[in-house]
C-alpha cells in the first residue's frame, strides 16, 4: 500500500491517543475513515477533527471485546463504505496486579479488548481485505510484547499473543499470495492516558503507588501518538513486519536479542531493593 488517498481505513480505538492520531493522519492523506470506540464523547471529536480535512467519516460506539458487536460494525462499515483496505486494531487498556493478585473480571475484561479486539477485527475483515485485493492489516503489540516486567502479566498475556498471532497471519497471507499482508506494531512510552486510567489491584512489585506509576510512565513517554502514528503508516508503505516506536523500543529489542532471560535478573534485584521496576 503506496498510498492512502481513497483508501477506506478502519481504526478501533480512535477516541483519543494514538487511534485519534492514526485517524487525523490518515484523514490528511485522503483516506476515507470508519473509527470506532467505546468513548463516545472523544471519538465525535475526532470525527469533527478528521473532517475537517474534507474527507468521509463515519463512527460507532463499540467494545471491541463483543464480538456480535464487531459483526455488526463490519457489516456497517461496508454499507457506508462499499470496501475496506486498512484495518489498525489499535484499542487498548492496561490492568496493574501481581499474579497473585490478578482478579479474573479484570483479566478477561483486559484480554477481551486487547486481545480478542484483536482477533475480532482481523477475522472479521479479513474477506473484505481480501476482496479489495489491495488490504493490510496492523495490530498494536507492546515492547510489553517483546520482554516481561513483575506487575503486568494479564498485559503480557494480550501483547504477546498478539505479536504471534499476527506473525502467524503475516506468514499465511504470504503463502496465500492474497494481495494482503500484516503488520505487528511495537510501541515503547507513548504520551497517552493508558497508564492513568489503568486498573490497579493490590500492592505491586517495588511498592509503587499509583501517583509514582504514573509519574514514572510520564517520564518514560517520549514519544508523541502524532509522532507514533507518522511511524506506523511508514511501516505499513514499506510493508514491514514489525514497527518498533521510540528509543526504548529499539533498547528493549536489542537487550531481549543479546539477554533472552538474564534481563529478568536485574528487574527482579531492582524489586528486591525496594526500587520502582521500569515500564
Amino acid at each position: 500500500m503506496r498510498s492512502f488517498e481513497n483508501r477506506v481505513a478502519v481504526v478501533t480505538g480512535a477516541a483519543s491517543g494514538i487511534g485519534r492520531a492514526l485517524a487525523l493522519d490518515l484523514a490528511g492523506r485522503g483516506a476515507h475513515l470508519a473509527i470506532s470506540d467505546i468513548d463516545e464523547t472523544g471519538l465525535e471529536e475526532t470525527r469533527a477533527k478528521a473532517e475537517a480535512s474534507g474527507t468521509r467519516v463515519t463512527a460507532e460506539r463499540l467494545d471491541v471485546a463483543d464480538r456480535d458487536a464487531f459483526q455488526a460494525h463490519a457489516e456497517q462499515v461496508m454499507r457506508d463504505h462499499g470496501k475496506v483496505n486498512l484495518v489498525i486494531n489499535n484499542a487498548g487498556v492496561a490492568v496493574g496486579a501481581t499474579i497473585s493478585e490478578l482478579s479474573h473480571e479484570d483479566l478477561r475484561w483486559l484480554m477481551g479488548i486487547n486481545y480478542w479486539g484483536v482477533v475480532h477485527g482481523t477475522q472479521l475483515f479479513l474477506p473484505h481485505l481480501k476482496a479489495s485485493g489491495d488490504g493490510h492489516v496492523v495490530n498494536i503489540s507492546s515492547v510489553f510484547g517483546m520482554i516481561a516486567v513483575p506487575g503486568q502479566a494479564a498485559y503480557h498475556s494480550a501483547k504477546f499473543a498478539v505479536r504471534g498471532f499476527t506473525e502467524c497471519l503475516r506468514q499465511e497471507l504470504e503463502i496465500e499470495a492474497s494481495g494482503v499482508s500484516a503488520t505487528s506494531v511495537h510501541p515503547g512510552g507513548i504520551r497517552t492516558n493508558i497508564a492513568r486510567n489503568a486498573r490497579l489491584s493490590g500492592e505491586l512489585p517495588g511498592n509503587a503507588s499509583r501517583d509514582e506509576l504514573n509519574e514514572q510512565f510520564e517520564r518514560a513517554a517520549r514519544t508523541t501518538p502524532e509522532r507514533a502514528a507518522e511511524i506506523i503508516l511508514r511501516g505499513v508503505e514499506k510493508n514491514k513486519r514489525r514497527v518498533l516506536i521510540g528509543p526504548e523500543a529499539y533498547v528493549i529489542d536489542w537487550v531481549q536479542r543479546l539477554f533472552p532471560t538474564g534481563y529478568q535478573r536485574l528487574l527482579v534485584w531492582a524489586a528486591k531493593r525496594g526500587q520502582n521496576v521500569p515500564s
